[in-house]
């Protein structure tokens, strides 16, 4: 389970879209980019395979959920 997720837009212009995220999985911070397309780019490194994909699911929710479902 993640815990204290963040975002933050990575343009001062929110409409241009992308996001930096952060969150610590086991006790180590994640970091990566949300692109626009919904791609997920990790930037400290990327999570152990056995759960990449089940973190990548929770990150596409959240996002989905504080950004996409808030702006209505």
């Amino acid at each position: 389970m993640l815990q204290h997720f963040q975002y933050k837009p990575l343009y001062k212009e929110e409409r241009i879209p992308g996001w930096s995220f952060s969150f610590y999985f086991s006790g180590k911070r994640m970091e990566g980019v949300y692109h626009k397309n919904g791609r997920i780019e990790w930037k400290l490194e990327r999570p152990v395979s056995q759960y990449e994909t089940a973190l990548e699911k929770q990150v596409h929710d959240l996002m989905l959920f504080h950004v996409y479902d808030q702006q209505r």
